[in-house]
């Protein structure tokens, strides 16, 4: 077995070093979480990870799967985040190749449309001048067709293009949780931290419970990060801060590809609201996005709303016109919650997106903050967890976030092989050696390949069947009906692996079915 992987027994090693002092837990497993406990234990500490549903079940796995630099943060005035921002992204694109994947922009111009050639030219000049590489270019229309040959054609003078870069954002935490287990992190999903335990002023550990047996652990730590995103005020409260968030709603439809087919992304401003609408093919789909809402509901699962539906529709057939588009055409739906720091701004979207550091009564939070920054937020949070471990010491300038993979020839397809390698680094012989017969061809028109399923049921802590179907693959947003049509063939991979008899595999087939319903769907009009 590769190590650093998950498999059968292996949760309940991770629950016997439960006994042990930790120096730190870390209380979320998105992307931020998992950063920090990868940065953490290659530096030498010990670091305990808890989620208390799946891994990236939050935020990670519902995100425009964008590795950007923020070009609309130079509208902000923001050119610090843009910096990071590009040169993170520069840096994922080194680091995974595969996984992190080149995605190119194109911004139709047209008369009396916004933002306009010279304002966007000037900025995606500061987007080059930053990532030091000149991506930019202007097409007059004929020739930006041949890029965007769908779009609204009255009026239009051409476009620009640029550079940005595109991942699978669960996978990206499950590459993420699986480097950081090589260096000595213990990694626990379906793990809640029901409450912090205090040592006067200083929060000196946790009371979890394990959501898979019911049963309850006292964790002691020298330090406790409060990396739970968008739910980070309910931990604070513990410490009794004051809440600083305002959690909003972004939503995303997913069309066939055949039926909105693009090359590159395409980018522009809504006809009601002007804000930043996008399109771009990713995962043999065409993803569409986003909304900025107010959410209140942190309870419940997010979905999108008959609303945020009719808002996406509405962009589409206007840059689309010829499309015809509607709810017909949408194959799944999906919708995450930003963590966002409250400034009171009436407009959701002019809310900054910076991420903030805070240590609080003995308990250090971090929140806010973009995917592609999440190098910079762990180790912004190593040096302020310094004075909460003062005999530690350690070099906190970045390193290569993954290690350097060997790649080695296969027969597999060019496009899938990279695709495996990027997905798995060095765990690729080994996912590719369990593969039985036939489980090397891809499943439907998807790239995800039948071993992917045995490889995760197997070694990714998978405990149920949506982790499985939305955030170890994507087959759940990918497929029609959630992938109901290869349930029957995933059903006997999982059964075997997980040891599930028929009953178990009967109530997860239902509720798996009956959340794709309710959350990836589209809702009925009103």
């Amino acid at each position: 077995m590769a190590a650093g992987l998950w498999q059968q027994g292996t949760r309940q090693q991770a629950l016997a070093r439960l006994q042990h002092t930790f120096d730190v837990v870390v209380i979320g497993g998105g992307i931020t979480g998992a950063g920090i406990a990868l940065e953490g234990a290659r530096r030498g500490l010990k670091v305990l990870l808890l989620e208390q549903r799946d891994f990236a079940w939050g935020t990670s796995s519902r995100s425009s799967k964008l590795v950007h630099g923020g070009l609309r943060y130079l509208k902000q005035g923001a050119l610090h985040l843009t910096r990071e921002s590009v040169v993170e992204r520069q840096q994922l694109l080194r680091d995974a190749p595969g996984l992190i994947q080149p995605q190119s922009f194109a911004f139709a111009d047209y008369p009396q449309r916004k933002p306009g050639k010279l304002l966007l030219n000037a900025g995606l000049m500061v987007y080059d001048l930053l990532a030091g590489q000149r991506t930019r270019r202007y097409d007059r229309a004929d020739d930006f067709l041949m890029y965007a040959p769908h779009i609204d054609r009255a009026q239009l003078r051409g476009g620009s293009r640029y550079m940005d870069a595109k991942t699978d954002d669960a996978r990206l935490v499950l590459r993420v949780l699986q480097e950081a287990a090589a260096h000595g992190a213990t990694l626990l999903n379906y793990a809640p931290a029901s409450q912090l335990i205090r040592d006067g002023r200083q929060v000196s550990g946790v009371t979890l419970q394990d959501a898979l047996s019911g049963a309850h652990y006292q964790v002691c730590a020298r330090a406790v990060v409060n990396a739970t995103g968008a739910w980070a005020d309910i931990l604070r409260g513990e410490v009794q801060a004051k809440p600083m968030l305002r959690p909003l709603r972004g939503s995303h439809l997913l069309l066939p590809f055949w039926r909105l087919p693009v090359a590159q992304a395409i980018s522009f401003m809504h006809p009601a609201d002007g804000r930043p609408v996008f399109l771009y093919p990713w995962e043999g789909v065409t993803l569409v996005g986003t909304t900025d809402l107010d959410h209140s509901d942190l309870e419940n699962e997010a979905s999108i709303s008959r609303a945020e539906v009719d808002y996406l529709l509405q962009a589409l057939q206007y840059q689309f016109p010829d499309m015809q588009l509607s709810d017909a055409d949408i194959l799944s739906t999906y919708a995450g919650v930003r963590p966002v720091v409250n400034t009171g701004k009436a407009d959701p979207s002019a809310e900054g997106r910076d991420h903030v550091v805070l240590l609080e009564n003995g308990l250090l939070t971090v929140t806010g903050g973009k995917l592609t920054t999440f190098r910079v937020i762990a180790l912004d949070v190593l040096a302020k967890l310094r004075a909460l471990l003062p005999d530690w010491s350690a070099n906190l300038q970045p390193s290569p976030i993954f290690a350097a993979v060997s790649d080695t020839p296969s027969a597999l397809p060019a496009s899938i092989h990279a695709r495996l390698w990027g997905r798995y680094g060095n765990t690729t012989p080994a996912l590719l050696a369990t593969a039985e017969a036939g489980e090397l061809s891809t499943i439907g028109a998807t790239d995800v390949v039948w071993a992917e399923l045995r490889w995760a049921a197997r070694f990714e802590g998978v405990a149920h069947l949506q982790d499985l179907l939305l955030r170890r693959t994507r087959l759940g947003l990918t497929c029609a009906r959630g992938a109901a049509e290869f349930l029957p063939r995933i059903g006997a991979i999982v059964c075997a692996e997980l040891g599930w008899d028929e009953a178990r595999w009967s109530s997860e087939q239902e509720n798996y079915l009956a959340l794709i319903q309710r959350c990836y769907s589209v809702p009925a009009a009103i």
